[in-house]
C-alpha cells in the first residue's frame, strides 16, 4: 500500500509505498492531508523580498535574519525560524519596510502551517495580504507567494474551493509579473486543489499544460524542481507511467547540471513511483542509489523507504542489516518535524520485524512524543501518541492505551487534524470493545466514521493507494461498528441502531463508487429507497446482508413497517467460499445439482428466516442491496427446494439506499436507441455475435421503435452523434463488454475499439449540451441495457464497474449480464424482455422476472440458471 511521508516544503514530497497494518494508515492519510496542500514554493523563492530602502549595513544585518529563518525552516526547525523571523518583523516593522514586512508574515504563516497553529497562520497571511495592495507592480512577487501561502492554508483546513480561487488568483499574479516558475507553480498547486474537489481530469488536465510549459523553459535547477513536483503529482493521482516518464527527465537533467542534492531526490521520487506499480526490484535499487547520493534527512528517508520495502518482501536478513546504519543516520539527524517522523517511521518498521523489541519500540515512541511536546508540532505529538497507545493496545495494558489515546485525540482535535483523530477514536473505541463497555465503544466508534466521511472527499479520492487502504484498511472501522451496533451482546438492537447500521455500510459504499471514479457518484435528486417502497410500490420488500467476521446480520425492510434484523451465523471464510463456488458453478454447464444444492444454502441465509413475514407483507418485488461477495451473485437464482426465488418474486438489485427520483417507463411509445456489433472488429480477441441481429428484430417485433447502429456504424462519434439527435428512453447496448473493480478496466466495445466507462458517461449524459439527459429531466434515460457483458474474470469486486455504470450513465434503471451466455439464448431472452415490457402494464422488474421464469419453463435447452440467471436489473425497478 501507498505510505506517505511528512511533506517538505518546496516540493510535493515523495509518496512511499508499503505495505502496513491498520495502524499505519494514519500515516498515509496525514501525509496525503499534507501533500494535497504543500507545494507552495520552491526554496528559492521562500525569502523572496524587494530590497530595503536603509542603509548597506542595516540590509545586510536583516537579510541574514531572514536567510537564517529559511535555513531553520528548510532543516524542519519550525519553531526556531518563526522566532528568527519574528526579529525580522520588527526590524522591517521599525523601518516601515512595508514589503520585507508582508514577505516575512507570509513566510511565518508557513512555519505555522507546518505545527499546526491554523489561528496564528491565519492571521499572519491575512495581515501580509493586507500590506499588499494589488496594484504595485514591485510588490507582484511577493503578492504571489502570499496568495500561495493563503491557499496552502485554505487547502489544509479542507477549504477546497477557496484554495483553488485563491491560486488561480496566484497564477495571475505570475502572469502579470512574467514568472513561468512561479505560473508553474500555481497551476500544480490548483490541480491539488482540484483532486480534493473530485475533479481529475481537470487536474490531469492542468497537470499536463505545466508539464508543455517546463519543456519550453531553459535547463536550470527550477526546471528540474517543477518536473520532480510534477512526476509526484502524476503519482498522486494515479498516472504512474507518466510519473515515471517526468521523474526520468528530473533525474537526467539533476545529472546533465551535476546536481547532486536534485540527483537523490529525484532517485528517490523514481523508487517511490516504482512502488506504486509493484516493481519492488526497481524500487529497492532507487532506494540504495539515494542513499548513496544524498545526505541527511534525504538518505534516511531513502533508507527507511528501503527497509520498509525490504520487511514488506519478507527480506528479513537483509532489514536487519539495515537497522544499525538506520540508528546511526536518525541519531544525527538535527531536531525537525522532519526527523521525529523519521523516528516514528522507523518505530513502526520495527513493529513489523518477527519478534519485535516492543521496549525499544516505546521507547523510539516516547522519545518522539517528548521531543514534539518540546518543538512545538502538535501535530506530530499527535501521531506519535496516538502510536504509543496502540503498543499499549498491543500489550492490553488498557489504561495506559485510554489515557495516551485520549491524549492524542484532544490534540488532533484542537489543530484540526481529521487525519490523525478518525484514527485515535477508533483505537479508543477498540479499547472500549475490550473493556466491554459498548455504549462508549459505538460513540468513539461513530465518531471515527464520521471524520472517515469527510476525508472520504477532501482526502481519500486523491491517491489511488490511499483509495486501495481506504477500502481494504478502513473498511474494519465500518465493519467493527455495524458489529457493535448489531452485537449479540447488546441486550436491545433499537430501530436507531438498525438505521445507523445500514448508513454505515451505505457510506462505505458509496465511498468505493466514489474511489471507482475518483469523484462524486451519486448526481441529481435521489430519494430513500425505504420512501420509495413505502409511498410509490408498496409491494416492494428490501433486504440488506452484512457480512461480518463472523457472522452476516440481515436487516430487512417490509413495506410500511419498521425495520428488522436476523443473524447468519456463518463466519466471513464460510460465506464468501460458498459464493465463490457458487458462482463458479452458475456459469459451468451441467452443475444443476450443485448450483441448487448452493442456492438453497444461500436462501437458508438470506430468505428463510423471514419467508413468513415476506409472504404476510403482500410483497411482490424484493431489492437486494447486497455487501462484498454477494454482489457476485444474480439473487433470482437462489431456491427454496421446490422452486427459484425468481418464480415467486420480481427480483431487482440496488446499490445503495438512495435512487434517482422515480419515473416508470411510458406504458406506450418505447423508444430505444440500439448500437451494436454482430463481427468482430479487426485485431479485436472478441468473436463475433452474428445474433445481435436477430435480438434487434426481436426488440422491433415487440413494437419498440429503433434507431439503429449496426457494426461498422457503431462507433464512438455515430454513438455520440446518436444520442445528440434521436430522441428516445431506452438505450440498448449488444457488444462485448467488461465490468471490473478498476474505471479504466471496464467498457464496452464498438467497431472502432473501447469505449471507457468514463467515456460511457459522457456521451449519454452530454446529449444537446448536457442538458436534455440530466437524470432528473423528463427525456432521461429510463433503460439503460447491457445485453453481453461481463465480470472481469478473478477480479472479486467486479460488480463494483456494474454498479458503477448503472450510477454514472444517468439511467434510472440498467440491466445487464452478470457473464456471457449462448449469442441466440442472448437474443431470444431480450426478445421476451421487450415483448413483457412493451406489451404489458408491469413493471421493469416484473417484465424481467417474466422473462427469466418463460426460459426456465418454456425453453428447454435454455432452463438452466446459467442461461437466465445471468441478467441483473439495478437501480429504479417500477
Amino acid at each position: 500500500m501507498a505510505r506517505k511521508w511528512f511533506i517538505f516544503f518546496g516540493e510535493l514530497q515523495p509518496i512511499l509505498t508499503n505495505s502496513r497494518p491498520k495502524k499505519d494508515l494514519a500515516k498515509k492519510l496525514l501525509q496525503a492531508s499534507l501533500a494535497v496542500g504543500i507545494i507552495c514554493l520552491i526554496p528559492e523563492q521562500l525569502i523572496a523580498a524587494s530590497l530595503p530602502s536603509v542603509s548597506p549595513l542595516q540590509a545586510t544585518e536583516d537579510s541574514q535574519l531572514v536567510q537564517t529563518g529559511r535555513k531553520l525552516y528548510e532543516t524542519g526547525q519550525f519553531l526556531a525560524a518563526i522566532k528568527v523571523w519574528q526579529l525580522s518583523l520588527q526590524a522591517y516593522q521599525k523601518q516601515n519596510d512595508v514589503a520585507n514586512q508582508a514577505m516575512v508574515l507570509s513566510n511565518l504563516s508557513l512555519a505555522y502551517q507546518q505545527l499546526g497553529q491554523w489561528e496564528e497562520a491565519t492571521k499572519a497571511i491575512a495581515s501580509s495580504l493586507k500590506l499588499l495592495p494589488p496594484s504595485t507592480a514591485k510588490n507582484l512577487p511577493i503578492l504571489a507567494q502570499a496568495l500561495n501561502t493563503q491557499g496552502s492554508l485554505q487547502l489544509s483546513l479542507g477549504q477546497s474551493q477557496e484554495a483553488l480561487n485563491t491560486w488561480v488568483q496566484a497564477t495571475a499574479t505570475y502572469t502579470q509579473a512574467k514568472d513561468e516558475t512561479g505560473i508553474a507553480r500555481s497551476l500544480i498547486n490548483q490541480s491539488l486543489a482540484l483532486q480534493a474537489l473530485g475533479f481529475y481530469r481537470r487536474a490531469l488536465a492542468t497537470l499536463n499544460s505545466v508539464n508543455q510549459n517546463l519543456q519550453k523553459q531553459p535547463d536550470s535547477l527550477v526546471k528540474i524542481a517543477g518536473l520532480r513536483n510534477l512526476g509526484n503529482g502524476l503519482r498522486v493521482v494515479g498516472d504512474l507511467e507518466q510519473s515515471q516518464q517526468i521523474l526520468q527527465q528530473s533525474l537526467t537533467l539533476a545529472q546533465k547540471l551535476n546536481s547532486t542534492p536534485d540527483v537523490g531526490s529525484a532517485l528517490f521520487s523514481l523508487g517511490n513511483t516504482a512502488r506504486a506499480q509493484k516493481d519492488n526490484k526497481a524500487a529497492l535499487k532507487y532506494y540504495k542509489q539515494a542513499t548513496n547520493t544524498s545526505s541527511g534527512i534525504l538518505k534516511t528517508q531513502a533508507q527507511l523507504n528501503q527497509l520498509s520495502l525490504l520487511i514488506e518482501t519478507n527480506q528479513t536478513v537483509a532489514a536487519k542489516s539495515l537497522l544499525p546504519q538506520i540508528k546511526t543516520e536518525i541519531a544525527s539527524l538535527p531536531l525537525s518535524s522532519k526527523a521525529i517522523y523519521a523516528q516514528i517511521d522507523f518505530a513502526q518498521s520495527l513493529q513489523e520485524l518477527p519478534t519485535p523489541d516492543l521496549a525499544e519500540i516505546a521507547q523510539l515512541l516516547a522519545i518522539s512524543v517528548q521531543q514534539a511536546q518540546s518543538f512545538g508540532d502538535k501535530r506530530a505529538q499527535a501521531y506519535a501518541l496516538s502510536n504509543l497507545g496502540q503498543l499499549y493496545v498491543q500489550t492490553q495494558q488498557w489504561e495506559n492505551a485510554q489515557k495516551l489515546t485520549e491524549q492524542s485525540l484532544v490534540i488532533a482535535q484542537s489543530i484540526n487534524a481529521p487525519d490523525i483523530a478518525y484514527r485515535s477514536s477508533w483505537q479508543l473505541g477498540q479499547i472500549f470493545k475490550a473493556q466491554g463497555k459498548l455504549t462508549k465503544a459505538i460513540a468513539a466508534y461513530t465518531e471515527s466514521v464520521s471524520l472517515l466521511k469527510s476525508l472520504r472527499n477532501d482526502l481519500v479520492a486523491i491517491n489511488p493507494e490511499v483509495q486501495f487502504s481506504f477500502r481494504e484498511e478502513v473498511e474494519p472501522v465500518y465493519r467493527e461498528l455495524v458489529d457493535l451496533l448489531l452485537s449479540k451482546d447488546n441486550p436491545t438492537v433499537t430501530q436507531e441502531n438498525l438505521i445507523q447500521a445500514r448508513a454505515v455500510i451505505e457510506s462505505l459504499q458509496v465511498a468505493q463508487l466514489d474511489n471507482f471514479f475518483r469523484e462524486a457518484c451519486i448526481e441529481g435528486n435521489s430519494i430513500l429507497i425505504d420512501s420509495l417502497a413505502d409511498k410509490e410500490d408498496q409491494s416492494a420488500a428490501i433486504i440488506y446482508p452484512i457480512i461480518l467476521g463472523d457472522r452476516t446480520e440481515v436487516i430487512l425492510k417490509l413495506p410500511n413497517a419498521p425495520l428488522t434484523h436476523y443473524t447468519i451465523t456463518k463466519s466471513q471464510p464460510q460465506v464468501e467460499k460458498t459464493l465463490e463456488t457458487l458462482r463458479l458453478k452458475l456459469t459451468e454447464p451441467d452443475t444443476i445439482k450443485e448450483v441448487k444444492a448452493l442456492s438453497q444454502e444461500v436462501y437458508s441465509w438470506l430468505i428463510q428466516p423471514a419467508e413468513a413475514q415476506i409472504a404476510k407483507s403482500g410483497a411482490k418485488t424484493l431489492v437486494f442491496v447486497l455487501d462484498g461477495a454477494l454482489q457476485n451473485i444474480p439473487m433470482a437464482t437462489l431456491y427454496d427446494g421446490k422452486q427459484y426465488l425468481v418464480e415467486k418474486y420480481a427480483v431487482t438489485l440496488s446499490p445503495g439506499l438512495q435512487l434517482l427520483a422515480p419515473q416508470p417507463l411510458p406504458q406506450n411509445g418505447l423508444k430505444a436507441l440500439t448500437a451494436g456489433l454482430s463481427i468482430a472488429p479487426a485485431n479485436s480477441p472478441y468473436p463475433a455475435l452474428p445474433a445481435v441481429k436477430a435480438e434487434f428484430n426481436l426488440i422491433k417485433q415487440a413494437g419498440v421503435a429503433t434507431n439503429q447502429l449496426l457494426d461498422e456504424n457503431f462507433t464512438r462519434k455515430s454513438l455520440a452523434r446518436a444520442i445528440d439527435s434521436t430522441d428516445f428512453n431506452i438505450v440498448h447496448l449488444a457488444t462485448h463488454g467488461q465490468f471490473s473493480s478498476q474505471a479504466k478496466d471496464t467498457f464496452i466495445l464498438a467497431a472502432d475499439g473501447e469505449i471507457n466507462v468514463k467515456q460511457l458517461d459522457n456521451l449519454l449524459r452530454n446529449a444537446n449540451g448536457g442538458k436534455s439527459r440530466n437524470p432528473n429531466s423528463p427525456e432521461a434515460i429510463s433503460l439503460l441495457v447491457l445485453s453481453a457483458c461481463e465480470t472481469a474474470v478473478g477480479d472479486k469486486r467486479a460488480a463494483l464497474g456494474l454498479a458503477g455504470v448503472a450510477i454514472r450513465a444517468g439511467a434510472r434503471s440498467t440491466l445487464a449480464s452478470l457473464w456471457q451466455i449462448d449469442d441466440e439464448a442472448t437474443a431470444l431472452f431480450i426478445g421476451e424482455f421487450y415483448r413483457e415490457l412493451a406489451n404489458n402494464k408491469i413493471t421493469k422488474a416484473e417484465a424481467l422476472r417474466r422473462a427469466q421464469v418463460s426460459f426456465l419453463k418454456n425453453y428447454p435447452n435454455y432452463s438452466r440458471p446459467s442461461y437466465w440467471g445471468a441478467y441483473v436489473l439495478i437501480g429504479n425497478w417500477l
